[in-house]
């Protein structure tokens, strides 16, 4: 089931329209409810008046009649008061006298004479306090009054049906009304909004399809019209002009790195070199000279054989270590035994103790490429040859636990220095000064979803790199 997705992740094209309309519902909402309010307001006051010139008329006209209790006296008033009423407004009028009892009424039938008025004027409310509640009846009370005097009481029920009328059409309109324009302001602001966002769309495009490289955006699509999105789109052209230099400025460092890698070595790798070749042509010699002596003749050819062999390993070593961007190359013990090979010769140089111990087989090794990793153990073991210095320690350790491959590269020099650290570990510019060996290792373990740590602890400095084992695929 694909879920609802959040407002915030909307385009901006929709969100701006979206709030728009928003704040139009709510402007038509709160113009709607001051409207109906004021509506009220006066429907409620022209009830209040009619009903209080009503009651004032009939305390006029009923007064001496109530006193002498004058029954058709009153009804002839009622009823020429009913007939003369705005419309059919008047739907009951109730003449009580002083002590609750009902004289007359315009509707007999419910309110019989003789019969307590209090049960008929529940719920009413003085003229003054007349109000719309919803209901198409409402019951006005007033005290009949005569020469200042109390007399009875003038019940009256008014029929309202036509003023909720009033209030339903008005509201429904207001909130046809309201939609319509909300629609229409709502589809303008889309349009507008659009437009005038159609160049960080065509920006947000191009940042999308370049698929971590960033492309420039064409001339033709930059707005000269808007100075703000020009400058914008002009700055991101630059700036992917710069990330492309900066990647080929990487890639050329990292290239270089590799053969410097194996630099650093040549001077050692060339005694590996002389040493086996000097035995040849001495085995060479023996043989010209013996000919004729079948045992000194293959004794020598077995001495030529093993210094073959080795000048054979060395090169090996050095071609694969040199073709780090093969495909389809997937770690194995003898690459580890390669880079053993081709780190002796420092060791012996500098008299240092090498410890050297490998605890993963095939199956976890071939879960990684060999040529970064390559890369990364040769760097930091040269790195750790130089800080260890005459006769130190320098050591590897790998251990496979957890689907993960753990390096550990330490030596018992020094420890690293900040901008070392900083090179190592951190992810900023490269501070003045220094190789990129260490930056190229950072990058690398990066590349393959790894981390790397540093702690120095009893004179040993110690950098791990734990990198995930992955599918032979994904390797």
């Amino acid at each position: 089931m694909r879920s609802v997705p959040r407002f915030r992740d909307l385009p901006v094209t929709l969100r701006v329209p979206l709030v728009t309309a928003g704040l139009m519902v709510l402007l038509g909402f709160l113009a709607s409810q001051s409207v109906l309010v004021t509506l009220g307001r006066v429907q409620d006051a022209r009830l209040s008046e009619t009903a209080r010139l009503h009651v004032e008329g009939l305390s006029v006209a009923l007064g001496p009649s109530v006193l002498r209790q004058d029954v058709w006296e009153v009804y002839d008033i009622l009823d020429r008061a009913h007939s003369a009423f705005d419309g059919q407004r008047l739907l009951l009028s109730i003449v009580a006298d002083e002590r609750g009892r009902i004289l007359a009424a315009t509707d007999p039938r419910r309110a019989p004479i003789g019969q307590e008025v209090a049960t008929l004027k529940a719920e009413a409310v003085s003229p003054d306090r007349v109000r719309m509640t919803g209901d198409p009846t409402l019951r006005v009370v007033s005290p009949l009054l005569f020469q200042g005097r109390e007399i009875g009481q003038i019940v009256t029920e008014l029929d309202v049906t036509d003023l909720l009328a009033e209030r339903r059409n008005v509201s429904m309109w207001l909130l046809l009304g309201n939609a319509v324009a909300t629609a229409l302001l709502a589809f303008g602001g889309w349009l507008a909004v659009a437009r005038i966002l159609r160049p960080l769309g065509t920006l947000v495009l191009a940042m999308d399809d370049s698929k971590g490289a960033p492309r420039p955006i064409a001339k033709a699509d930059i707005p000269s019209a808007d100075p703000g999105l020009s400058r914008l789109i002009h700055t991101y052209n630059r700036m992917t002009t710069a990330v492309e230099s900066r990647a080929e400025a990487e890639r050329r460092l990292a290239e270089r790195e590799r053969f410097v890698s194996l630099g650093r070595l040549s001077s050692s790798l060339a005694h590996e070199v002389n040493n086996p070749l000097g035995g040849l042509l001495n085995a060479a010699d023996t043989i010209l000279c013996y000919a004729d002596r079948p045992d000194v003749v293959r004794q020598s050819a077995r001495l030529m054989q093993r210094g073959l062999s080795h000048l054979r390993d060395v090169t090996r070593a050095i071609l694969d270590q040199n073709r780090l961007d093969r495909v389809g190359q997937t770690l194995r013990p003898e690459d580890l035994e390669d880079l053993k090979l081709l780190f002796e010769p420092e060791v012996a140089r500098r008299h240092q103790t090498l410890i050297w111990q490998v605890d993963a087989g095939l199956a976890e090794l071939a879960r990684l490429p060999a040529g970064p990793v390559r890369q990364v153990v040769l760097n930091l073991l040269l790195n750790a040859g130089a800080a260890a210095g005459p006769a130190g320690r320098v050591g590897l350790g790998v251990v496979a636990a957890h689907d993960r491959l753990t390096f550990d590269i330490t030596d018992s020099g020094p420890g690293l220095g900040q901008a070392d650290l900083d090179r190592l570990l951190a992810s900023g510019p490269l501070p003045p000064g220094g190789g990129v060996g260490l930056r190229l290792v950072r990058d690398l373990v990066s590349g393959l979803g790894g981390e790397i740590r540093h702690h120095r602890q009893g004179g040993t400095t110690c950098v791990r790199v734990t990198l995930p084992m992955q599918g032979a695929t994904d390797a």
